[in-house]
């Protein structure tokens, strides 16, 4: 595995994009992303330029690939991918987004999104990352620290080597050297964006078709045989199980370090949906703020359907899920630095986690919400301390 990045390190140091790549890498377009991808208007110029270096790496590795048995299968992704009907509840494993992208379900909500996914010729699987910003790389680390648990589970491998593509220079930023301490890991740069886009332009890339192509070694992310079982709602339960028992027992949360690789997998814990007692404890103790408006218990009652308490983890940072009566969308309400909640964002009802939200109902009373909330909250300047 790791001979085939030091060859693919030097195959991309030394083979650069053409004006074909930058043509067929189109293909993995939406129109409204064609439009974009040339537009003066910055913003959904960078995110459309974003996905359309990430399908010019795909293309460049399915050219790479060709001759080289060091790398056997390349996952299909983008245009070359199909989606397999709507998300649902129990989803587990390898699935495809609408539009092509490689995600990891667990139980239906995206675990994780895979730019990239490579097979060795020892049948060994390798992920890259592709970006095009040195920007917004704060939780990076974290996350391809997850990613390589969550494909380490999956396909029974103890080492997940990763690869980082980049057009702009991040070598020096540092969460990208301490990635780079471990030889499993590799960072390949690329041209820039600027100097791949004098290939094209707008009229060329308008008409080119989205369709499939034919390739000896493409691979469908649903057709790889995950090596152990997965049943994310198993493992989820009994992690939040043992945390609840361990918040009853009053020890600290920041403190439970479950040595178990498989409960390490679990992303967040849905606690339970609140009893209205559970509601008007929480709303008499903490701030809720939704947009610069204060709630109480009554007007969270008469905006919304349901409470659900959970917990993102490592850290057991609280959240709270607010079922909007309006619109099929849940509130993400995080904790503020008064020692409240405050609004961060929107669960809208495309995504499986929205129907993991749905599918629960109110378990949790007063007394046993105030522990959690005692226990995972960082800033305790509740409502009731200050009366």
């Amino acid at each position: 595995m790791l001979k085939m990045l030091t060859y693919l390190s030097e195959a991309f140091a030394t083979v650069h994009p053409t004006r074909d790549v930058a043509l067929s890498s189109a293909r993995h377009l939406s129109k409204a992303e064609r439009k974009k991808l040339f537009s003066q208007d910055i913003e959904p110029m960078r995110t459309a330029e974003g996905r359309w270096f990430e399908a010019i790496v795909y293309e460049m590795m399915l050219r790479i690939s060709m001759n080289q048995d060091l790398l056997a299968g390349v996952v299909r992704k983008g245009a070359d991918a199909r989606s397999h009907g709507r998300v649902q509840m129990g989803q587990n494993g390898l699935f495809y987004s609408r539009n092509g992208d490689i995600n990891i379900r667990g139980n239906g909500q995206d675990l994780a999104e895979v730019d990239l996914l490579l097979i060795d010729r020892d049948r060994r699987v390798a992920f890259a990352e592709i970006v095009t910003s040195p920007l917004d790389m704060k939780d990076f680390e974290e996350e391809i620290l997850y990613k390589k648990r969550l494909l380490g589970y999956l396909f029974a491998q103890d080492i997940v080597p990763f690869i980082l593509v980049s057009s702009v220079d991040i070598s020096r930023i540092s969460v990208v050297r301490r990635l780079l301490r471990s030889p499993e890991n590799v960072l390949i740069s690329t041209q820039s964006c600027e100097v791949i886009k004098k290939l094209t332009g707008p009229a060329d890339i308008r008409n080119v078709p989205r369709k499939p192509v034919h390739h000896p070694k493409l691979i469908a992310a649903t057709d790889l045989a995950i090596a152990q079982p997965f049943d994310y709602r198993m493992l989820h339960d009994h992690e939040r199980e043992r945390v609840i028992n361990a918040i009853v027992q009053k020890h600290p949360v920041d403190r439970l370090v479950n040595p178990r690789a498989a409960s390490q997998l679990v992303k967040k814990i849905l606690f339970g949906g609140l009893y209205p007692s559970a509601v008007k404890t929480v709303c008499a103790d903490y701030p809720i703020v939704v947009k610069g408006k204060a709630y109480d218990a009554a007007s969270i009652e008469q905006d919304f359907s349901k409470a659900v308490l959970a917990a993102d983890l490592p850290g057991y940072e609280p959240i709270i899920y607010l079922r909007s009566k309006k619109k099929k969308e849940y509130l993400k309400m995080v904790e503020s630095k008064t020692g409240g909640f405050k609004f961060e964002r929107y669960t809208p009802d495309k995504v499986g986690f929205f129907l993991w939200l749905e599918s629960l109902r109110p378990t949790l009373g007063a007394r046993i919400t105030r522990e959690i909330l005692a226990a995972c909250l960082k800033h305790p300047n509740s409502n009731r301390e200050n009366q």
